[in-house]
């Protein structure tokens, strides 16, 4: 139970942000258009918000293997290949989110002035910008995760929206048959 929560840590976090934020904006846009008040804390909060539901989803869509890759080029290599290749190209995405994480997390800790705070809501900003060094640590664990459970547990894990497009592709192919 505990470990199925965490898998899906950031699916969670999404949720209650996108919920959350788009609940404060219509809160806003009501209080200005029929009290003629606006809360000038609820726009600064929900971009935070929004900020985080960005990276939180971008480590979602890594655990799912649902970032953009060029593939075409895969059409033309035996299938057994494509997941090698995927993990060599991996590499240099864990490369990049290690450095990024160490550059993070020495921003937030180490450089980051005490006294920058947000306008409105007066939030010292490292606690705004933690999330580049979470996020980037969880996206890095989840394309070791997906990377283990493709080369070493053999699992087929495919792009979301590709079966979707398989699936019409398979519908359009039987309805030209008919």
């Amino acid at each position: 139970m505990v470990w199925k929560f965490l898998d899906n840590i950031e699916s969670y976090i999404c949720r209650l942000l996108l919920s959350g934020f788009v609940i404060l904006l219509f809160v806003q846009i009501v209080s200005r258009e029929v009290f003629g008040h606006s809360f000038s804390w609820i726009e600064e909060l929900s971009v935070y918000m929004f900020v985080w539901f960005v990276y939180f989803g971008a480590s979602y869509a890594a655990l799912k293997g649902a970032h953009n890759r060029v593939t075409f080029q895969f059409k033309f290599l035996p299938a057994g290949a494509i997941k090698y290749i995927e993990a060599f190209a991996d590499l240099f995405w864990l490369f990049f989110n290690c450095y990024f994480l160490w550059l993070a997390t020495d921003f937030v800790f180490n450089k980051m002035n005490k006294f920058w705070k947000s306008q409105t809501l007066g939030i010292e900003m490292k606690y705004i910008y933690m999330v580049l060094p979470i996020a980037f640590a969880l996206m890095t664990i989840r394309i070791l995760q997906v990377n283990y459970r493709k080369l070493i547990r053999g699992e087929d894990i495919h792009d979301p929206d590709q079966i979707d497009l398989d699936e019409i592709k398979a519908a359009a192919g039987a309805d030209r048959r008919t």
